[in-house]
């Protein structure tokens, strides 16, 4: 029972929601958003994605940057699963719950001093989580979990009970018979604030050190009812009637408790959670001619989340349920739970190839997810951690206007045991593009939008979320991803 309610994790939006790892949001700028491969850049969105580049800006004095972008998502799960033929007219075993997941305002802001070898830099963005998803219809791994715990305690019971069994007019209480009422929201962010310095050790040589503070913050809130059809609640009224007063009031009283809203099953929770780390980051860049060579490392950053729980419920058929309570004991006050963010490996080359003109990248990150803490160890499940390749091209049409273009893929190392409803990714593959416009010498404005091409996870279980009183059930992820947005840069 533990394992089926982990559904109460409605973290549905644990995985990255715009691009990079499986908890990390690397699209901090609309100049990423039409490039991709900005890990060795020299411009300002570098404070982020090259650092140490920044002893190569253009412009002495201040340089600010503020970006604003959109994210839109669907998440959505295809279950199959046998008891849900039951309640559908057509007898289908399969049901489709459609996940929706927004961020319509992402900022971004950016801003470096630079002073002859020296620049120290700041930044503050949404580093990770992923906005807020709502599932309206709730999820497969709640369904299916009632309803086969309805169904094998009311087989239980009606065995023991004939009488009542006659009243019910079936050996089990089947999802034909009940309505289920559910849904759930989650909203989830990693605000992030970043302090360093770089330095330009010789004319073709660079290091930088610097720290970000991440704060995360999350709210999530669901419910099921599972209550008596009205058909089944007046064909058991009216054999009730039938009784000896004696057995009416045996019965009358577990009658009404099941024909309650949820009196088969109700589940509610309501809870923030609240935690926050700190991650060193060194970097360094090498520029000679044309040439740039880049790399930065994020070391490992221990996150404990903390929830500050205000409804906590769950009961089965009128009573407490204490396979339910234990099941939930992860979400009551005061619980805290790793959500670490991995070490990250960024390294990149670029590389003029028509002076002041014509510029290509080509880029490798590395997640090492598996060595993050996560909540019930799951980092366990994943076959190796997050492989990203990124490749970009910009061109300056003249002074004025800059187009660009990029590519990313990303291979999470997925497995059957790491995805579950509440939480799961797909492999992908995106593609960007937009421009720039020099108002002026000081003002440029960024455009960029990207799209993201997801591959469909698929999984067939001998046991329907791997508990061994589940029959045998399948899913198939999916997902859709676009963003774009707008940006401004600005030298003082």
């Amino acid at each position: 029972m533990k394992k089926i309610y982990t559904l109460l994790a409605l973290a549905t939006v644990t995985s990255a929601a715009w691009a990079g790892g499986l908890l990390h949001n690397t699209n901090q700028s609309i100049a990423w958003q039409r490039m991709m491969a900005r890990g060795a850049t020299t411009e300002i969105d570098g404070v982020f994605t090259n650092p140490a580049g920044l002893a190569w800006l253009d412009h002495e004095g201040w340089t600010m940057s503020l970006n604003i972008q959109s994210a839109f998502q669907s998440r959505d799960v295809e279950a199959t699963f046998p008891l849900f033929s039951y309640a559908d007219p057509n007898h289908s075993p399969i049901r489709k719950y459609d996940g929706k997941a927004t961020a319509p305002v992402i900022p971004s802001l950016y801003a470096a001093f630079k002073k002859d070898r020296w620049v120290a830099s700041a930044f503050f963005g949404i580093t990770g989580g992923g906005g807020k998803c709502n599932f309206e219809d709730g999820l497969p791994m709640f369904d299916a979990a009632v309803m086969s715990g309805i169904y094998s305690k009311t087989g239980t019971l009606l065995a023991g009970q004939p009488l009542l069994k006659t009243l019910v007019g079936a050996d089990a209480i089947t999802p034909d018979m009940y309505t289920i009422n559910t849904a759930m929201k989650g909203r989830q962010y990693i605000f992030s604030g970043q302090l360093g310095g770089t330095y330009r050790i010789t004319d073709f040589l660079s290091a930088y050190a610097g720290v970000r503070l991440n704060y995360f913050s999350g709210n999530y809130k669901g419910h099921l009812d599972a209550s008596l059809g009205d058909a089944l609640k007046q064909r058991a009224a009216a054999g009730l009637a039938t009784l000896p007063p004696e057995q009416q009031a045996v019965y009358a009283p577990l009658l009404t408790t099941l024909g309650q809203e949820g009196g088969l099953t109700h589940i509610k929770l309501d809870t923030d959670q609240k935690g926050w780390g700190v991650t060193p980051i060194l970097g360094v860049d090498f520029k000679f001619g044309p040439v740039i060579l880049a790399a930065k490392y994020e070391f490992k950053t221990k996150l404990n989340i903390e929830n500050d729980t205000k409804t906590l419920e769950a009961t089965a058929m009128g009573q407490a349920s204490e396979d339910l309570e234990n099941a939930m004991a992860g979400y009551k006050h005061g619980v805290n739970t790793p959500n670490d963010l991995p070490s990250v490996l960024y390294v990149a080359a670029g590389y003029e190839i028509l002076p002041k003109k014509l510029r290509a990248a080509v880029e490798y990150h590395f997640y090492d997810d598996k060595h993050a803490h996560m909540a019930n160890e799951k980092q366990n499940y994943l076959k190796h951690g997050t492989h990203e390749i990124l490749a970009g091209l910009e061109w300056d049409i003249n002074k004025m206007f800059t187009v660009s273009g990029g590519f990313q893929n990303t291979d999470y190392g997925l497995s059957d045991d790491y995805q579950t409803h509440t939480a799961f990714s797909c492999d992908s593959y995106s593609l960007g593009f937009g421009g720039a416009v020099n108002i002026t010498e000081q003002l440029r404005l960024n455009v960029g939008y990207f799209w993201t091409n997801y591959k469909n996870y698929e999984r067939k279980q001998e046991h329907y979320m791997g508990n061994p009183a589940m029959p045998a059930g399948s899913d198939k992820f999916s997902r859709t991803n676009r963003v774009f947005g707008l940006g401004i840069d600005y030298k003082f």
